[in-house]
């Protein structure tokens, strides 16, 4: 082997063991007041090779002090920041589900204090050839009980149900000539059983399961083709063994700054960090995370701030 291709190889092997000790600094104090059970990090470490700028927050589920929530905008979308006003000033506000803009409705499970706020999307209609033919997908969602604690799994909801139903492992989409299949059929699809979580929004894919990267897309059809391997904002949630629910944005669409990340290598920094189970959420333009009403990473729209129908909020008890 010559000494320059051995340079070469001692280089990439150098660089790959680099990429892989992404490191996160302690960024509690720029975020303050933070209570002990709460805390943020950040990284500028390259990505792949990539600018990048990162953030996560863990939050103890043990800490009964701290509230965790859903907010909706009830047919109208609204920024985080807006959401951050009307809840009266909360510790966090995440963007959550995936939506449609000409009604500005959610496109995934919302659940607030037990309640069904918004619906999983299982019906996708086929176009050209197939217009007489539906996709019916199971989306997935991250919950919290009533005795807190965290659960990724995937769902089916019904407006006829009071609750949602949730299998533990992934459930492949079907198609067929039926517009809106009855319940029985779909849950026929998998093993459900009622989810009763108190709090819960969805989005997909399932990044992590079981401490491991599994990324659910092929089930949830989220996704078409490559596009998983699409360097975007990212917005995710997951939790630890330990009881910590975590919180990660990925800034992108800056060139030269921050290029965002591929959904692979999202699930590796959810990993990375311990992540049980983790879940994709909307991103894009969409992507903000606010902590004590102040924005962690830049949102990618000239405009700032995208309008969202739905967030995942942290409060503290009064």
């Amino acid at each position: 082997m010559s000494k320059k291709i051995y340079f070469l190889l001692f280089h990439v092997i150098l660089i790959s063991g680099l990429q892989a000790q992404i490191k996160w600094i302690n960024v509690d104090s720029l975020f303050q007041p933070l209570p002990s059970s709460v805390h943020v990090y950040k990284t500028t470490d390259f990505l792949d090779g990539k600018f990048n700028i990162a953030y996560y927050v863990s939050v103890d589920l043990n800490d009964k002090k701290l509230d965790l929530t859903t907010a909706v905008g009830n047919g109208k979308r609204y920024t985080p920041a807006a959401y951050f006003e009307q809840q009266n000033q909360p510790l966090l506000v995440m963007n959550t589900t995936f939506f449609e803009f000409v009604h500005n409705s959610n496109l995934n499970v919302v659940i607030n204090n037990g309640k069904l706020l918004s619906y999983q999307q299982h019906t996708i209609a086929g176009r050209g050839k197939d217009t007489l033919t539906y996709r019916h997908p199971f989306g997935s969602a991250i919950g919290i009980s009533k005795k807190r604690k965290a659960d990724i799994a995937w769902l089916y909801t019904d407006t006829a149900q009071l609750v949602a139903y949730a299998s533990q492992t992934p459930v492949s989409f079907f198609k067929d000539s039926i517009a809106d299949p009855p319940a029985k059929e779909m849950l026929k699809k998998g093993v459900f059983k009622k989810w009763k979580m108190k709090t819960a929004v969805g989005g997909g894919p399932v990044l992590v399961q079981n401490g491991e990267i599994s990324i659910s897309n092929n089930q949830e059809i989220k996704f078409a083709g490559k596009a998983i391997d699409d360097k975007h904002p990212r917005s995710a949630m997951g939790y630890t063994k330990e009881g910590k629910l975590i919180f990660m944005v990925i800034e992108g669409r800056f060139p030269g700054k921050a290029e965002g990340a591929t959904l692979t290598q999202t699930a590796q920094l959810l990993k990375d960090i311990g992540c049980l189970e983790a879940l994709n959420l909307d991103g894009g333009g969409s992507s903000c995370l606010l902590i004590n009403g102040k924005e962690t990473i830049t949102p990618s729209d000239k405009t700032g701030q995208r309008a969202v129908p739905a967030v995942f909020v942290v409060k503290k008890k009064l």
